[in-house]
């Protein structure tokens, strides 16, 4: 079981808030930094001092970090046309020395697209759209030096494309999200990984079944994707470190221990050998007060070591 930090920078961090998270993430020895990809806080927070771009942050952290892999969980499809991320995605990659894993998703927070004058089509349309973006992009990335890539879609065309820059690391596909009913198609056709994102474990289970049907439909063997969780981490050496914990993120205790992972180092190892027992490999923990880097160094030392 691998252990990444996951971070929703929306909610109200700089750059210089994130390279302490992911530098402090490395030396604690998690797998991996990831970040959200969105443009405008989400509740009743200030958002301040404003969004950081995905792409660019992870551009930043790919020459200031040297182990820890770095993605977006997940870049929305709506953000950016499939040819310019293709070489954003590349670019980012060979910059970290082929450290990047690669999100995507359709997009669905329908508030930023509006304050920031983005497109923000039905949900069929979006999901076409990354349908197709998914096949530009891992298009463009397989075509063989020497050769051109077209592609003739509803929504996106793309012309005698010599494929390039390609990423560091080759062959790459995109990872996928749960929470639609395409999603399991897609990453069958797609995907390295597939995320079940804040589903209890009996429903993560349910959601990588039925990416293993997808993947024996598609005539994939299911052993060669790799599944995934993602969940709110709040971590305590006692009870009273756990509450104040709790308190500082505006979350109960209780609901907590029910539906992520919280409590007490032995209760969140515990809570993660739940996913491992259903076939999760991976688990992003969402840590959502992003200066408590104690936080971190408590689940690095006395968690990460019981999974």
């Amino acid at each position: 079981m691998k252990l990444r930090i996951f971070t929703e920078p929306q909610q109200g961090a700089d750059y210089q808030t994130l390279r302490n998270v992911a530098l402090a993430a490395e030396e604690f020895g998690f797998d991996a930094f990831f970040r959200s990809d969105h443009y405008l806080q989400i509740g009743s927070v200030s958002g301040l001092p404003g969004p950081t771009d995905a792409w660019a942050t992870l551009a930043g952290l790919a020459v200031e970090t040297r182990r820890i892999r770095l993605g977006t969980l997940m870049t929305a499809a709506t953000f950016r046309m499939p040819g310019p991320l293709a070489i954003i995605v590349a670019q980012v990659d060979q910059m970290s020395g082929g450290r990047v894993e690669f999100g995507l998703g359709a997009g669905w927070f329908e508030a930023e697209h509006a304050a920031y004058g983005i497109p923000f089509p039905p949900l069929g349309e979006r999901f076409d759209r990354l349908e197709e973006q998914l096949a530009v992009i891992t298009g463009l990335w397989g075509t063989l030096d020497g050769q051109t890539f077209s592609f003739d879609g509803a929504h996106y065309r793309v012309s005698d494309s010599p494929g390039l820059p390609k990423p560091a690391q080759r062959p790459r596909r995109p990872g996928e999200p749960a929470g639609a009913h395409r999603t399991p198609r897609l990453a069958a056709r797609f995907a390295d990984e597939f995320n079940a994102p804040f589903h209890s474990a009996a429903g993560s289970a349910a959601g990588f079944a039925r990416v293993r049907e997808a993947c024996e439909a598609a005539g994939r063997y299911p052993a060669s994707m790799i599944f995934s969780v993602a969940q709110t981490v709040c971590c305590g050496k006692d009870e009273a470190e756990f509450r104040r914990r709790a308190t500082a993120i505006g979350r109960d205790p209780e609901d907590l221990r029910a539906n992520a992972i919280g409590g007490t180092p032995g209760e969140a190892a515990a809570k993660i050998a739940e996913f491992a027992e259903i076939g999760a490999e991976r688990v992003y923990l969402q840590v959502l007060d992003l200066h408590d880097l104690d936080h971190l160094e408590l689940i690095a030392s006395d968690v990460l070591p019981q999974v």
